[in-house]
């Protein structure tokens, strides 16, 4: 079995939402799972698709405020690690239940952070306490409190993720809040591809975007997500 890889750096926040758009339309015609790490060229916020704007507007200062392809709370972006995961219709992940998928996406990085020694947990329930209290204003609400199956530092979410799934593929977008004294993202970043080798049994190989999925996806950027109209929509 082999993954497409892609490591397309930092990126404004209209082309990263745009960008993991476009391997979603684009992965059945690739025809294999694409794992892609990124980061921001500047700091931003990222908000779920079924999310009102105005509340988003008040929660933070963060700007631009970009409405993401997937569901799921705020999520700042800044000294975040992010990553989406794309797989092909009729692909095993596909085929899933989003609860099983997003267990699975977190069980995969639990194993990356084993690979550096660092030990996480996956929360057995939800606890949403903390999005009871005047925490839930801050940028990064979404990790506030946590849900059945987030990754858990020392009882603190660390990571969590977001999913849209339809006959296009699967789109899982996830961001990390590394802990205190990690290990560089580098060193994730190999810990995840070594974790999934050992896991899954399969094979990287390097993915370049052809002019194709680049053309659309900054079309996208530029006509969908750094517009008002559609991350204001609601």
């Amino acid at each position: 079995m082999n993954f497409f890889l892609l490591n397309s750096g930092k990126c404004d926040a209209a082309f990263n939402m745009a960008l993991d758009e476009a391997l979603l339309e684009a992965v059945s015609r690739l025809g294999r799972p694409v794992l892609r790490f990124y980061g921001w060229s500047e700091p931003a916020a990222t908000f779920g698709y079924f999310q009102k704007y105005a509340e988003i507007e008040r929660a933070t200062l963060l700007r631009p405020l970009i409405r993401r392809p997937t569901g799921g709370g705020i999520v700042s972006h800044d000294t975040d690690w992010t990553y989406s995961f794309v797989v092909p219709p009729n692909h095993g992940w596909h085929l899933l239940k989003a609860e099983e998928s997003y267990r699975r996406i977190h069980e995969w990085i639990q194993s990356a952070f084993a690979e550096l020694k660092v030990e996480t947990e996956l929360a057995p329930s939800a606890n949403k306490s903390a999005l009871r209290t005047p925490h839930s204003a801050l940028p990064s609400a979404c990790f506030a409190g946590y849900e059945k199956n987030d990754l858990l530092w020392r009882g603190k979410k660390i990571a969590g993720a977001a999913q849209r799934r339809n006959k296009l593929g699967l789109l899982i977008q996830g961001s990390i809040q590394p802990p205190p004294r990690s290990p560089a993202r580098k060193d994730w970043e190999n810990a995840m591809r070594a974790a999934a080798a050992k896991g899954f049994s399969l094979k990287w190989n390097d993915f370049p975007p052809d002019a194709k999925l680049v053309e659309h996806s900054a079309r996208l950027a530029q006509e969908k997500y750094s517009q008002a109209d559609y991350n204001q929509r609601r």
